[in-house]
């Protein structure tokens, strides 16, 4: 176990320089960034205070500490290395835009990634499991033709889509719930009860547009390796030794059908705390790590898209490994070799 530990976290340090380097690499020929951004500014602010025709290029000099304010004077390959020192820190940089640490800007930002990823991923459990379970059960019936159809209409709606049709409707129509943001402008002057209920009252459309989707995979796994385990020779022996299909499901088909399910828990876990919905976000002006996202790649604010890509890769695959670990931990049966 020990070799196994070892050999996958050496594989780590290649698979996140690779992700550096690529990514890295994409930035150096996208076109507007800071320093074209903060050039035009400035040249439109002198044409503005000069009066019509008076924009004219900046000086040489000027460029050059505009390049040297956001780092750019130096060549990339340095630039790189010196965020490679920094990173091996777990320091992630200030934003060229927000004149915040990265990491101050992610803490800022988890809560709100956290509030719709908790809900996502426990509704889409607490749901999903028993509801394969149940297809699983009455395979071929009608309740298992409907709700597969249902579910797969959900899983083929873009969450984006869905998400603007709630707003449509329920937001903007029927009035129903409010179109934007956690809670509301006075929330911290409510009660308690009036602050749960107000939260919970925003939260309802960007979780069903998150949610909806989510259904299908889970669903379909659960009822699939449900459906496996039901048709093994174990299952005809327990009920030809006259065991209720009620024991023989929850006691015996119920360990072996959960084993895929409980090893994609952790990822699903950690990932409810640190992946934020961009489209979601951006449509319900929610601001998580998905808004942040968006607006940090539209502004050209390099040193938040690294930092968080570093932080998100490195936590993704340290997931993974515990996941692969669970696989061991919930069926001995599987071997590090």
């Amino acid at each position: 176990m020990l070799a196994y530990l070892l050999k996958r976290i050496l594989l780590m340090v290649p698979t996140l320089l690779g992700v550096l380097v690529l990514n890295f690499a994409v930035i150096q020929f996208v076109p507007g960034g800071p320093v074209e951004q903060l050039m035009s500014q400035l040249t439109n602010r002198e044409g503005q205070l000069g009066g019509q025709g008076a924009r004219r290029a900046l000086e040489p000099r000027q460029v050059e500490e505009i390049k040297k304010l956001y780092g750019f004077d130096k060549p990339a390959h340095e630039r790189f290395f010196q965020m490679l020192g920094h990173y091996a820190r777990f320091d992630l940089g200030k934003s060229f835009f927000q004149n915040k640490d990265v990491w101050q800007l992610v803490k800022e930002k988890l809560p709100v990634s956290i509030s719709l990823g908790l809900w996502a991923f426990f509704l889409s459990y607490l749901v999903a499991v028993p509801l394969g379970i149940a297809k699983a059960v009455r395979a071929g019936s009608r309740f298992d033709f409907v709700t597969t159809l249902l579910v797969l209409v959900g899983y083929a709606i873009p969450g984006f889509v869905l998400g603007v049709a709630l707003l449509v409707i329920f937001g903007g129509q029927l009035q129903w719930f409010p179109l934007r943001g956690l809670t509301s402008a006075h929330w911290s002057d409510m009660a308690w009860g009036a602050r749960i209920v107000d939260y919970l009252w925003h939260i309802t459309l960007p979780v069903t547009a998150m949610v909806l989707g989510s259904f299908a995979v889970t669903t379909m796994l659960t009822k699939n390796a449900f459906l496996e385990e039901i048709r093994k020779q174990y299952v005809l022996t327990a009920r030809a030794k006259g065991l209720s299909d009620r024991h023989v499901l929850w006691r015996h088909i119920l360990r072996n059908a959960l084993i895929p399910i409980v090893t994609g828990f952790p990822a699903a876990f950690i990932g409810a705390f640190f992946t934020g919905s961009l489209l979601i976000e951006t449509l319900f002006s929610l601001d998580g790590l998905g808004l942040l996202s968006y607006e940090s790649v539209m502004r050209r604010d390099y040193p938040v898209v690294l930092g968080t890509l570093y932080l998100f890769t490195l936590i993704g695959l340290v997931t993974k490994l515990v996941s692969d670990l669970c696989y061991v931990w919930v069926d001995p049966r599987v071997k590090f070799d």
